[in-house]
């Protein structure tokens, strides 16, 4: 009886060399996305000191003159500054309201269907917007939204040009996004109601459930650690913004609610060359970022015992 947990802990007490020489091949494999990380992910790093220094490239790094925190102060003083995380957060957090559901109730409804080739014209159907690029994305928005001849106008009988609306751009923003990923989002949902024990929707036949008492006791369940999942790794995004499609709607006009963090920084960053201010302000928010995250984890951890990190 004694001599199997001795052997499991003779096995655990191997040096580290002789458990790696036993599984190169895993190791070895494991070294390549390894590598990848640390010279993209890690190494870059060492540019986030710009953010503390008045950065000059004919100086380099260490040769520009350190300033601390002045180019945070300098941003959290600037006149746009508290409409700018305000836009962020908003169009983050409704975005994530109302899309976070809509993958879910998708999966839940595309698994009721019985007929293969239904589901599976439906999936793609669902699917194909995913892979539809952002600057397409953004010029059909345009055309079904112009004043003059656009589809939307055209089934309400106006002539409004709703980009120039600063109320109406995060609904269109919003909307676009939940049109264009909400179909590829639910791969992961039925992948997860794939692996739920069939017999439990025969047992539950027999004992006259009906469909909606099927799905709210057996596929709900089944979903919500994935779900949860999948909330913490979207609170984590919460400041990420979508660059490029709020950069290609934006207009003069509707700044008031399309004018976000990300833009900010590619315009005082690439546009206008302020690399140490760009730098601090994209710091900024990727530090608000890290901290959400902690919060939703821990909060997520105790509420469901399912965590991220």
């Amino acid at each position: 009886m004694s001599s199997k947990p001795a052997t499991a802990t003779t096995k655990k007490q191997l040096p580290l060399s002789k458990r790696i020489a036993a599984n190169w091949q895993l190791y070895l494999l494991l070294l390549i996305p390894v590598i990848i990380t640390v010279i993209y992910k890690y190494i870059p790093m060492y540019g986030i000191q710009i953010a503390f220094r008045d950065y000059k490239a004919s100086k380099g790094y260490l040769g520009s003159e350190w300033v601390g925190l002045y180019w945070f102060q300098r941003f959290f003083s600037s006149p746009n500054c508290v409409r700018m995380i305000r836009n962020t957060i908003l169009l983050s957090l409704y975005s994530l309201l109302w899309s976070f559901p809509v993958p879910i109730i998708l999966s839940l409804a595309i698994n009721q269907l019985r007929f293969a080739k239904f589901k599976r014209v439906v999936q793609t159907v669902l699917y194909a917007p995913h892979f539809i690029s952002t600057m397409v994305l953004c010029g059909m928005i345009r055309i079904f939204l112009s004043p003059s001849g656009g589809l939307i106008n055209l089934l309400l009988g106006t002539q409004v040009d709703f980009l120039t609306m600063s109320s109406a751009f995060r609904t269109i923003y919003i909307a676009s996004g939940i049109w264009q990923d909400a179909g590829w989002g639910t791969i992961i949902y039925l992948a997860t109601l794939s692996s739920v024990d069939s017999s439990l929707y025969e047992a539950a036949k027999v004992d006259g459930a009906s469909m909606f008492q099927r799905i709210l006791n057996i596929d709900v369940p089944a979903l919500i650690p994935m779900a949860i999942l999948q909330l913490i790794m979207s609170a984590g995004n919460l400041m990420n913004v979508g660059f490029e499609k709020v950069w290609l709607l934006q207009t003069d006009l509707n700044k008031a609610t399309s004018d976000v963090i990300a833009v900010y920084v590619y315009e005082q960053g690439i546009e206008n060359a302020k690399y140490s201010y760009s730098t601090a302000v994209g710091l900024f928010n990727t530090a608000v970022n890290i901290v959400l995250l902690i919060i939703v984890n821990k909060i997520a951890s105790k509420a469901s015992d399912v965590s991220f990190v």
